[in-house]
């Protein structure tokens, strides 16, 4: 053997050198990582050949490493390959028969031995060096080709193994290092080398052992860990697992069977049948990887279905050209196999699969019935929806899921499920508008499109069979009612939005005219059902005066208005005349229907309260109505008045007036001074023959001794009394005649008050004289009746300094034409005349000390102009006065002001320092 290898390279001198090179070349290119590898594939290779389960096992005695492997013995086909580097005795299905398999031993050794059970071999550098330099052949620069030239060799494998590689390291290897290196290696080779049973590094034992599972795949374990492997035609895949979990791979490579230099993105671990370059890192050019991808499909559709997108291979950049075939291969072959899990339990191709984003296991099981092919929410979730989009999967959005549901029937608790399992996904305002569109079950049995045209029930909404005779507004129904409906731009309607609807209102009067008509009841009691049932939680006297339509049986069994009867026992019954146009309530129906919702919608109890949002007249059907809103200076933007007083029996006041400060609502009525249930208690509540209004409160003094007190424990009647002002012609008739009664004794202050309260109400509009009856008699400043012809009213300051206290009649100065007209006396100036005399110093206003401090102490500004100034100044008057009077101002009819000069008197005292 030795000289025909050696004819070889005399014949050929080109031989030694390339041999030489690749040795060098494939050592240098990393192949101390793959020792351990090559070991396990011939000791796989000869496991195979031998049909049982290869181990190998391996040794470091000191700077001595051993690799032994069970299977079948060392053959000359074997020897043949190991010492031809372009060979390979390897066929069929033997792991590595397009490889090497042999040449990684150098990169830690020169010195090896394979010992087999059916013989041994050597290979050495240092012999192969000197039977080159015997050949007179040139050793090249690289080195002597080591696995050139065998040696045969007496040695044995140890302890029972069918071969053995001994290698004597090199002293440039660091064994310790190596031996690590061998155990990290191994777990992956028992992965990828099926035909080992085992591997055994120095004190560390790794095995594998597989076991079938029911749905094709194969459970491997090896050590601690776990895979799931499953095999086609061309490859096996494989995928690692914890308790039950799929952990795919984020990045590996094309193992071929081992580990090769083409990284890939793939998830699982591939181990393929696909031809090698002879260094084992690189696909062979032209090999048809697409092969590879053959039955992907059938692998993901074994693993459990709510992890098999956990195999697709999501969009990115490919790691390297193999990884881009193999990635739109796999991706290809996915696109075509049912695989895809649906909530129905059945597999699909992608084509026919859709995803909800985010949806739940509520929406999808909702959802299921009316979208084929919808995947279980165990897959809708952000992890799997990009590995779904990557085959195809159909997405659907919110938008498109509103538009499936349109035109589809389902009972309304169904509708409320979908709502809340759409709830989650509703994170924006983008996303709200895209379920404008979603069907809303309302209460009428109707199903209408968009959430923007109903509106929502209070939480105390009747039950579904009452919500359904709410047919006058697009009223959820009860039982599909949700908080996403109102995001979604349904508005929540209270109990009182609902019975203040104008629909209603046309509703109430529909159906009062078919019953006239007609004569049918039901309709009618159906309608006063559901109304009622939605005004239990309505305050008394909130909704609008026309719910007092609504037709209620009667004691005698005939349908009325609600604003026609009382309530059995009522307390306004026993203080209304005796032909009140009232009817009573059905007893029955009463007790029914609430004695609080009745009196809601305006059945009697107490008085009972007329409202209206915006009202734009008298037109509530109260008494007296248009002469209060003459009153008013603008129309009032809400109406509120009590109705009926106007039948009140007026024996009865007293107690009527108790039950209307015993109601709340109706007592906020009589404290509102300018509201009209006030007004008209204050002009018709007559109480000992007197109306409320001529009555003050016991604590207003304004026209105390012309008005009488009202004497009420309660001063809440306060608005319903006379007040601080004259309010009508009645009143103010009503006060000449007390100022004109000799009987009563009011004070001067009060006269005067009165005077120029009567003068401001006609001033100001509120009382016209020709309304009023001229008093017999007046009442003067000094408290006593006088008659008109001997009175005037003062209506320039200077001449109180001459008139006599019980002829003169006081308002105030402003006043004085209006009393004048009122009790049709004259004024003072007109009746009454003087002239100063004497001649007095002329001066201005400014200069005279005196009057400027008298507009000081006045708090006034110092007034300018001229002024006469007398040491006496005395007037003689004529007219209704006669006579001098010695005064302290006067204006003469020339308009100009005399006063007297105080600066002229003696001082009777001394000043500090005189």
């Amino acid at each position: 053997m030795r000289e025909s290898t050696l004819l070889a390279w005399k014949t050929s001198p080109t031989r030694l050198r390339e041999d030489a090179a690749t040795e060098s070349d494939l050592i240098r290119a990393g192949y101390r990582d793959r020792l351990l590898t090559e070991l396990a594939q011939n000791a796989a290779d000869a496991a195979a050949r031998s049909g049982v389960a290869g181990s190998v096992r391996v040794l470091l005695e000191g700077r001595t490493l051993r690799v032994s492997n069970t299977g079948a013995p060392l053959d000359t086909d074997g020897v043949v390959a190991l010492s031809a580097l372009r060979s390979s005795s390897k066929t069929g299905e033997s792991v590595g028969r397009f490889g090497v398999g042999f040449t990684a031993v150098l990169s830690v050794s020169d010195d090896v031995e394979l010992r087999s059970t059916s013989g041994s071999i050597a290979f050495s550098a240092e012999r192969t060096r000197a039977e080159i330099a015997a050949s007179g052949l040139p050793v090249p620069d690289s080195g002597p080709p080591v696995l050139r030239l065998v040696w045969p060799s007496a040695e044995q494998p140890r302890d029972g193994a069918a071969s053995e590689v001994v290698l004597r390291l090199r002293d440039d290897v660091d064994a310790d290092q190596l031996l690590r290196r061998m155990t990290d290696e191994a777990v992956d080779l028992l992965l990828e080398l099926p035909a080992l049973e085992s591997i055994r590094v120095g004190s560390v034992e790794l095995r594998r052992t597989e076991r079938p599972l029911e749905s094709g795949l194969t459970e491997v374990t090896i050590g601690e860990h776990v895979w799931w492997q499953y095999r086609t035609e061309h490859a096996r895949w494989v995928v690692q697992v914890r308790n039950g979990v799929l952990a795919p791979v984020s990045g590996d490579v094309l193992r071929a069977p081992t580990r090769s230099d083409e990284e890939l993105s793939i998830p699982a671990i591939v181990v393929a049948d696909v031809a090698m370059q002879p260094d084992r890192r690189r696909v062979l050019p032209g090999g048809q990887l697409s092969k590879v991808a053959w039955g992907y499909a059938d692998f993901v559709a074994a693993v459990p279905p709510t992890q098999r997108p956990k195999l697709v291979p999501v969009p990115g950049f490919p790691r390297s050209e193999v990884d881009s075939v193999l990635r739109d291969a796999i991706l290809r072959e996915l696109g075509r196999q049912p695989w895809v899990p649906t909530a129905a339990g059945t597999d699909v191709v992608p084509a026919r699969a859709a995803v909800v984003s985010g949806a739940g296991a509520e929406l999808v099981e909702l959802l299921e019935s009316v979208v084929g092919g919808l995947v279980p929410a165990e897959l809708s979730g952000r992890r799997h929806v990009a590995a779904l989009a990557a085959v195809d999967v159909h997405h659907i959005g919110l938008t498109r899921i509103a538009e499936i549901l349109s035109g589809s029937e389902h009972e309304p608790e169904w509708w409320r499920r979908l709502y809340a399992a759409l709830e989650p996904l509703v994170h924006d305002g983008i996303a709200a508008e895209e379920l404008a569109a979603i069907p809303v079950p309302l209460s009428d049995g109707r199903t209408v499109t968009g959430p923007r045209t109903v509106v929502l029930g209070p939480e105390t909404v009747p039950d579904a069979a009452v919500a359904s005779e709410v047919d006058w507004a697009r009223l959820v129904h009860p039982a599909a009612a949700h908080p996403l409906l109102t995001r979604l731009g349904a508005e929540v309607a209270t109990a009182a939005d609902l019975l203040s609807d104008p629909a209603l209102r046309a509703r109430i009067e529909e159906v009062a005219d078919d019953y006239e008509d007609t004569g049918d009841t039901e309709p009618a009691e159906r309608l006063t059902a559901a109304v009622t049932a939605l005004a239990v939680e309505v305050p008394e006297g909130t909704l609008p005066s026309w719910t007092g339509q609504l037709l209620l049986r009667d004691e005698a069994g005939d349908l009325r208005p609600a604003d026609e009867l009382l309530l059995p026992h009522s307390p306004l019954a026993r203080v209304l005349v005796a032909d009140s146009p009232f009817g009573v309530v059905d007893s029955e129906r009463a007790v029914s229907l609430g004695v609080g919702a009745l009196r809601s919608i305006g059945v009697g109890w107490g008085f009972t309260v007329v409202r209206s949002e915006l009202p734009s007249g008298p037109d509530h059907d109260l008494a007296d109505e248009e002469l209060w809103w003459e009153s008013l200076s603008d129309d009032p933007e809400v109406f509120e008045g009590v109705r009926d007083l106007d039948l009140v029996d007026e024996s009865h006041w007293a107690e009527a007036l108790e039950l209307l400060l015993h109601e709340p609502v109706t007592r906020r009525l009589v404290m509102d001074r300018d509201g009209y249930t006030a007004w008209w208690l204050r002009h018709h509540a007559v109480v000992a023959g007197v109306a409320l209004g001529m009555f003050r409160a016991p604590d207003d003094l304004t026209f105390a001794g012309i008005l009488d007190p009202f004497e009420h424990a309660d001063a809440a009647l306060s608005a319903v009394l006379a007040g601080d002002r004259v309010d009508d012609p009645e009143l103010a008739q009503l006060m000449l005649e007390r100022l004109a009664d000799a009987d009563r004794k009011p004070s001067p202050a009060v006269v005067v008050r009165t005077h120029r309260l009567l003068a401001e109400a006609v001033d100001q509009g509120r009382v016209d004289v020709e309304d009023l009856d001229l008093p017999p008699m007046v009442r003067s400043l000094s408290g006593l009746v006088t008659d008109p012809a001997r009175a005037f009213v003062l209506d320039k300051h200077w001449l109180a300094a001459v008139l006599p206290h019980d002829r003169v009649v006081v308002g105030d100065l402003a006043g004085a034409e209006a009393l004048s007209s009122i009790l049709d006396i004259p004024l003072a100036s007109d009746v009454v005349f003087g002239e100063v005399v004497g001649e007095g110093r002329e001066t201005t206003w400014e200069q005279e000390p005196d009057l400027v401090l008298e507009d000081v102490v006045l708090g006034v500004t110092p007034r300018e102009g001229a002024v006469c100034m007398h040491d006496e100044l005395v007037v003689r008057c004529t007219g209704a006065v006669t006579g001098e009077f010695v005064v302290n101002t006067w204006v003469d009819r020339a308009g100009r002001t005399h006063r007297a000069d105080r600066v002229g008197r003696k001082h009777r005292g001394g000043f500090d320092g005189d």
